[in-house]
């Protein structure tokens, strides 16, 4: 059994004893831990707190003691139902809300399950703000509302249809070109509510050939639910099969996007973020931001523009805050999550969709020719495990020392960036290892560079 607090949120396994996995009592206290510090940060005059959840299995059951928690805390609960993150958090805005709360554990198994915390704009919490809402969860600095004051439920289920149409109105997505260029596509939606919103966009896009797999909102996921290339071999099959112009791939709570290539071969994740940046960039010029971990390619794009390109700490409140500082006209991560601010500041495959379908509509080009235009770079993604009594942060700061000629950047851990490659070095939070994501324009060039800082790194251990 696990249970994590980060700044991602109040992740857990369900079930098992108070502490250990996320058990009811943890639901309730952090609940009322996060209502407490709405409570006391928010200035404005709502008294609204909107609710979302994917379809996973827990996800019913953490409903019920969310809004009985926010209402006993004196909330009123907008509770829009099954629901994408992004839609949720457009929800926030659109209902004058103080917060949010997604129910979603994202790409995490179907054992797992979170409590996503929002502002009211619609954002994730702050480093801060998360760990302040840890600490009064763990002091219990929260009281509950007397019989007069308990808040009131309201359901709402019109927010997919409205986050779609929101999406179809953005001044670069063209509906008209997508129907007349008839495009099958095919769809993985994870028996999540990617499973009926994807479909729903397509729809709306003009799309009228649609392969379905994995649509059922069961929440009984039929593979593993991060898009990654080893869980996604049925449909990189139905595509090749099926002679679809392009394959479409979310997780469960339908932030990240994969694209799978009309021969059946993954577009790759990072290329997602690369090729529709490329896309916006081309009609509406501006600054672009991503991770440290993501692809330079998006470095490359940006510069080809004559843009500008800022690096964030991993995050994606971490590149939210760097796109508001560099008013950037799109960003996200490498993992498949396109943040576009025309629309909001959050990870949304929605927008990433309608932008790519666009691309190709306009560009009259396959999936496979829009991915030999771009940058060409493979990213390796390791580990090294250390003794828990060694200081990590000592070996970050010794590689700094060996690399000082190159460029370093250690916002997040220390990424050093050679003329044609990089490594970045993260440490976790909650286990003695360090990260070590390695780029180069080969796999196996990336992997080379990866050994040899794991080299390094135990002579210096």
């Amino acid at each position: 059994m696990a249970l994590i607090k980060s700044i991602s949120g109040i992740r857990g396994t369900i079930g098992g004893p108070e502490g250990d996995g996320l058990s009811g009592t943890d639901i309730v206290r952090f609940t009322a831990a996060y209502a407490a510090f709405i409570r006391k940060s928010y200035k404005g005059s709502s008294n609204s707190i909107v609710v979302g959840r994917d379809a996973r299995l827990s996800g019913k059951m953490v409903e019920h003691l969310v809004v009985g928690t926010l209402m006993s805390m004196g909330f009123d609960v907008i509770n829009i139902g099954l629901a994408s993150t992004p839609t949720t958090e457009i929800a926030v805005t659109g209902e004058n809300a103080c917060g949010g709360i997604i129910i979603t554990a994202s790409h995490n198994p179907v054992q797992w399950n979170a409590l996503k915390l929002l502002n009211h704009n619609g954002e994730f919490l702050s480093d801060l703000e998360g760990k302040e809402v840890i600490e009064i969860a763990e002091n219990a600095s929260y009281s509950f509302a007397e019989v007069f004051e308990i808040g009131k439920e309201y359901k709402n289920q019109t927010w997919g249809i409205r986050h779609i149409e929101a999406v179809k109105g953005l001044a670069l997505v063209d509906a008209e070109a997508i129907a007349a260029a008839d495009f099958t596509v095919a769809v993985d939606g994870i028996n999540s509510v990617g499973g009926v919103i994807i479909p729903q966009l397509l729809r709306a896009l003009g799309v009228k050939n649609i392969i379905e797999l994995n649509c059922e909102a069961t929440g009984r996921f039929a593979h593993t639910p991060e898009p990654i290339p080893e869980n996604l071999t049925s449909i990189a099959a139905v595509v090749k099969e099926s002679g679809a112009n392009v394959g479409i791939v979310v997780d469960p709570d339908v932030d990240r996007l994969a694209i799978v290539m009309e021969n059946g071969e993954m577009f790759v994740e990072e290329n997602t973020l690369i090729a529709i940046a490329d896309f916006v960039l081309d009609r509406t010029p501006g600054s672009t931001v991503s991770n440290l971990s993501s692809s330079r390619g998006l470095k490359d794009v940006t510069e080809n523009h004559n843009c500008s390109y800022f690096a964030a700490a991993v995050g994606e409140v971490n590149v939210v805050t760097k796109m508001k500082e560099v008013n950037a006209v799109i960003g996200g991560e490498g993992n498949g999550g396109v943040i576009y601010p025309a629309l909001h500041y959050g990870r949304d495959a929605l927008v990433g969709v309608a932008l790519f379908l666009t691309l190709m509509a306009k560009s009259g080009k396959s999936v496979s020719d829009i991915r030999r235009g771009l940058p060409q770079y493979a990213i390796a993604k390791n580990k090294i495990e250390l003794d828990p009594s060694i200081n990590v942060d000592a070996i970050l700061s010794a590689m700094k020392n060996k690399f000082a000629d190159e460029k370093i950047t250690d916002i997040d851990g220390v990424k050093i960036d050679f003329a044609d490659s990089w490594v970045h070095l993260r440490k976790s939070n909650t286990e003695p290892i360090i990260r070590i994501y390695s780029e180069a324009e080969t796999m196996e060039e990336a992997e080379r560079l990866a050994e040899s800082i794991k080299k390094i790194i135990s002579e210096e251990c």
